[in-house]
């Protein structure tokens, strides 16, 4: 499950294992342990890839399906123009 989440938000990145490793600083065959299921990474790594991905780390472990987008790092331009999309995009729709 933890597995799963971690394989399709990397791909939704658009990034390989390799990167991901790079990013966290583990190799590329822990990141493949990780998606494969053979084991699960640290609490200190689940919440580096919350962080990595920017969702909650419910959303990684499966406790909660929807996906959230933390706001936490960013600065207040990025967070307007993400809110600007997000209206954008709402609008587009109707």
């Amino acid at each position: 499950m933890i597995g799963d989440s971690i394989r399709a938000l990397r791909e939704k990145a658009g990034i390989s294992q390799s990167e991901l490793a790079r990013r966290l600083t583990v190799t590329r065959s822990s990141v493949n342990a990780w998606e494969s299921g053979l084991s699960t990474p640290t609490a200190a790594y689940l919440v580096e890839l919350s962080r990595q991905f920017h969702v909650t780390t419910d959303y990684l472990l499966g406790l909660d399906d929807s996906e959230h987008i933390s706001l936490t790092g960013l600065t207040e331009d990025e967070i307007h123009i993400l809110y600007s999309l997000l209206d954008y995009f709402s609008k587009s729709k109707e």
